[in-house]
């Protein structure tokens, strides 16, 4: 992805929580994180200097996608479950361990409350998943401080310390009937259910009161205790009180197209969003319908226990067809879910449309302001000229195509010089000028509505001597001129080549910088090319015993100088080549190395 682009997407970001998801130049996941603002803390990778773990992550982002969630702490457990499902490189703390952290009440005549990262049917009672062991260890030391049952790990003959202390119930002190446990698992399961409105209230009493009293270290503690139940325990939105296995499918359209989203919710957890767009000839209600059959048929998206849907989507239909339960959610936590899909469905959509806005600014806009700005028609084709050569060796031409302000690589051109000796900008000019539209012409093809040179008066000049006099043409040329720093600044037209002031801020002005840089790097690459082979085929050309077949061979085999040298004498035999020649080319190349 294009650094406009880039930038493009950065001031579409949402001012809201959610995820962020970095991908490389092969589109792979380097990085997720989390954000209070997508559009605050996404632009910061990208502004400013960075150092170190950071600087290096910035340099390999390449594109980035984002999840908008209700809340910071959904933003938190979303990000804990693409970490551990895509296993980022740069997470390198989150992605460590297999599963999520649960809290268990063992099936057992004395239970425990333990943490655990497996969730089997032993008849035990799971709570969670949890954002992280640190937060999950911290709330059962809570619950055992209030609601404690069993804590040591065996059968001890007499009361340990948490006995004491008031963290065990007891058990190897004396006989604790199971109507006491059941009382203090109800308690356990309702707090962790996310009633926790008493034990915050008395928790902040006692940490007003050790402040009071300049306990400043229990105020602390208690502190903390209160940011863990918040961070572990208070009811979240993206997280369901079931484990049933649930898919929330919403959409969004505009300007005939719609927006599809879907969030699977495995285990009472968001695991994974699929987001698709499409052109919508149908009423969206019944694409979203056809859509979800045809999601379904594919083997690799198991069906749910339940669907939810919109309620303007026929669920008595959708069942019917999907053989799954349906449901039009009005209110709560699942009615706030689906509401969440509909608003990344919308997000999506419209980011598509303003990077297609922005992206018709740049291209059709800008060549629209530059028509304007030299006179012409809409200028539907542009042609750009560069030459190339160090010390008049090796002279090379390079002409680059735009249609509608974008590249047109398959009608790029490279022109080795022919005519020329030394370094002449005129002769140069004229005979790939020469070259190129007598072809087109001959051909029978589209010539284009405008040559840009990247040259002076010299240039523009000769070409259009060749495209007046030689050819009978009247094609535009003009002139980029360079500032500087070698950037094009402005252009140099028409018949007294007089300034064309192009103004910095606009798309034209930026345009004409792209087809510069362009070119010039295009020409450059090829004289580059052009010298390395025509060095490497010289020194052939210098050893004896190395004839036409044998320096054809060579070159089609090593294809460069460098894996030559690199090469032992036992790989150059392999060719054909006798052991007496082979020595005479790597001593040749070493003659010139040292040289």
């Amino acid at each position: 992805m294009s650094i406009e682009l880039i930038d493009n997407k950065l001031s579409l970001l949402p001012d809201l929580p959610g995820c962020y998801i970095m991908k490389d130049k092969n589109d792979q996941i380097i990085y997720i994180g989390k954000a209070k603002n997508l559009k605050n803390r996404v632009r910061s990778y990208f502004r400013g200097t960075h150092d170190g773990k950071t600087a290096r992550l910035v340099q390999d982002i390449r594109n980035f996608e984002t999840i908008v969630t209700g809340s910071d702490k959904e933003a938190l457990l979303l990000e804990v479950t693409l970490i551990q499902k895509h296993q980022p490189k740069y997470n390198i703390r989150l992605k460590r361990g297999t599963s999520y952290p649960y809290l268990k009440i063992t099936n057992e005549k004395d239970p425990k409350l333990i943490i655990t990262s497996e969730v089997v049917k032993d008849g035990a009672q799971y709570f969670g998943p949890y954002p992280d062991v640190y937060a999950a260890s911290e709330t059962q030391q809570l619950i055992q401080k209030i609601y404690p049952l069993r804590k040591c790990n065996g059968y001890q003959k007499r009361a340990c310390l948490y006995y004491h202390i008031g963290q065990c119930i007891g058990p190897c002190d004396h006989e604790v009937p199971k109507e006491e446990y059941d009382k203090q698992i109800r308690k356990i399961r309702s707090f962790l259910n996310g009633n926790v409105h008493d034990i915050k209230r008395d928790l902040k009493q006692k940490m007003d009161e050790a402040a009071k009293e300049m306990n400043y270290e229990s105020a602390a503690e208690f502190r903390d205790q209160i940011a863990y139940i918040e961070k572990t325990v208070e009811k979240q939105s993206i997280i369901s009180n079931s484990f049933m296995p649930r898919d929330f499918f919403n959409f969004y359209m505009d300007k005939g197209w719609i927006s599809i989203q879907v969030f699977f919710v495995r285990q009472a957890t968001l695991i994974k969003r699929d987001a698709t767009m499409f052109p919508c000839y149908d009423p969206p209600e019944e694409e979203l319908m056809s859509f979800i059959l045809q999601y379904y048929n594919n083997e690799n998206n198991i069906l749910p226990s339940e669907i939810y849907v919109p309620e303007t989507v026929d669920k008595e239909v959708l069942a019917e067809a999907v053989e799954a339960k349906v449901i039009n959610p009005k209110m709560g936590r699942k009615k706030e879910l689906l509401d969440l899909t509909g608003k990344n469905s919308e997000l999506a959509l419209k980011e598509k449309f303003r990077l297609i806005e922005m992206n018709q600014r740049k291209t059709t806009g800008a060549i629209q302001e530059l028509s304007q700005a030299m006179g012409l028609p809409y200028i539907e084709r542009i042609e750009s000229f560069d030459h190339s050569n160090i010390q008049g060796t090796n002279p090379v031409s390079a002409m680059i195509s735009f249609k509608d302000g974008k590249p047109d690589k398959n009608n790029y051109r490279k022109y080795k010089i022919k005519t020329v000796v030394g370094s002449n900008e005129a002769a140069t000019t004229q005979e790939v000028i020469r070259r190129r539209y007598s072809r087109l012409l001959k051909e029978g093809k589209l010539l284009p509505d405008l040559i840009l040179m990247d040259g002076g008066k010299v240039q523009v000049n000769a070409a259009v001597d060749v495209l007046t006099n030689e050819l009978s043409l009247d094609i535009p040329v003009a002139g980029m001129v360079k500032d500087n720093k070698h950037r094009t600044a402005s252009l140099i037209f028409g018949e007294n080549l007089e300034i064309v002031v192009l103004d910095p801020r606009s798309q034209a002005f930026h345009l004409v910088q792209r087809i510069q840089e362009e070119v010039h790097r295009f020409a450059i690459t090829f004289h580059r090319n052009v010298r390395s082979k025509n060095s490497f085929t010289s020194k052939l050309d210098e050893v004896e015993g190395v004839g036409p077949k044998t320096k054809t061979k060579v070159l089609r085999h090593f294809k460069s100088m460098k894996r030559l040298k690199d090469a032992d004498i036992e790989e150059i035999k392999k060719l054909g080549i006798s052991e007496t020649v082979a020595i005479r080319i790597k001593e040749t190349l070493a003659e010139y190395q040292s040289n």
